[in-house]
């Protein structure tokens, strides 16, 4: 019986950790995925405090997790495939069997939006991507393709131009949702070229993705894009299918008042999994410690 498990290893569910961890409390963080969630994915994170010319998301999460190691927290990595509220507990279920706690701390945090396009299923893994840090390595020397119009789409092509020979960003506007000092980098990168005011159709191949055709909203007309590589940047979307009815959602984003407290008693979450404005690494952190010093507070009152 653990006092308090942490469903998400991203910067919300660790930083929880290292509260209860440093509270004495027998923490368990369960992980499905990578540890560090989305920020270990991220080449540079240049807003995080304390870091005046940016960090490695990969070292930064690797910092958070000796953190909350060193207070004694435990990490597991397994899939959770369900949540009960019991008179025993909280029951968290999971592909190898499951673990009970007085407390939950959900912070499964979000996932990329799928384009949902004729050709992204089939070429998943053959060209196609949702995370160029993860599988930019493969095209190097190749033609890529990025499509979305934010910060995450503009990093993402920022980074594929340091691999492949030339990166096509494909936006459905003509103007961007992007961090100003984002754009300036793209406008000053050679080997981008932009594709504004087209979407993409569908994509085609013969084994693997070797190109992509797109529609132009100017002109009308289709357009045949050859690239080796394509990456969906079009957003993201809760994570949190787990939850099901359990507690209060909004458009799958977990209610929580000020406390990180959901409706159901003893059961917290923190981070982007959360139904608010902003998402950051910093947002994030900020959820978790709250989270964990109020899960702190309730197991003190119980």
């Amino acid at each position: 019986m653990y006092d308090v498990i942490i469903i998400g290893a991203g910067p919300a569910g660790l930083t929880a950790g290292i509260y209860t961890g440093r509270a004495r409390l027998k923490t368990l963080i369960l992980e499905a995925g990578i540890i560090g969630g989305n920020a270990a994915l991220t080449d540079l994170i240049e807003n995080y405090p304390g870091f005046p010319f940016g960090i490695n998301g990969p070292d930064l999460m690797d910092s958070f997790v000796k953190q909350a190691e060193r207070f004694g927290v435990e990490l597991v990595q397994e899939e959770v495939t369900a949540i009960e509220n019991t008179p025993e507990g909280k029951k968290v279920v999971t592909t190898e069997g499951e673990y009970r706690g007085s407390a939950l701390i959900v912070t499964v945090g979000v996932k990329r939006r799928e384009l949902e396009v004729e050709g992204e299923k089939e070429f998943l893994g053959r060209g196609v991507s949702y995370c160029a840090t993860c599988d930019g390595a493969f095209f190097r020397g190749v033609p890529v393709a990025v499509v979305g119009g934010g910060d995450t789409a503009v990093k993402e092509a920022l980074y594929l131009a340091g691999i492949a020979s030339r990166v096509y960003l494909i936006h459905r506007r003509e103007e961007f949702r992007a961090n100003p000092a984002l754009l300036e980098r793209l406008y000053a990168t050679d080997n981008i070229e932009l594709k504004l005011n087209r979407v993409v159709k569908n994509i085609k191949g013969s084994g693997l993705m070797n190109k992509l055709v797109l529609y132009d909203k100017v002109s009308g007309e289709d357009e045949d894009l050859e690239v080796e590589g394509f990456f969906v940047s079009i957003g993201m979307v809760a994570a949190g299918d787990i939850i099901g009815d359990l507690v209060e959602t909004r458009d799958g984003y977990i209610v929580t008042d000020d406390h990180m407290q959901t409706s159901v008693e003893g059961i917290f979450a923190a981070g982007d999994i959360c139904a608010k404005q902003f998402r950051q690494v910093a947002t994030a952190v900020g959820d978790g410690a709250v989270a964990g010093m109020a899960v702190t507070e309730y197991l003190k009152e119980s």
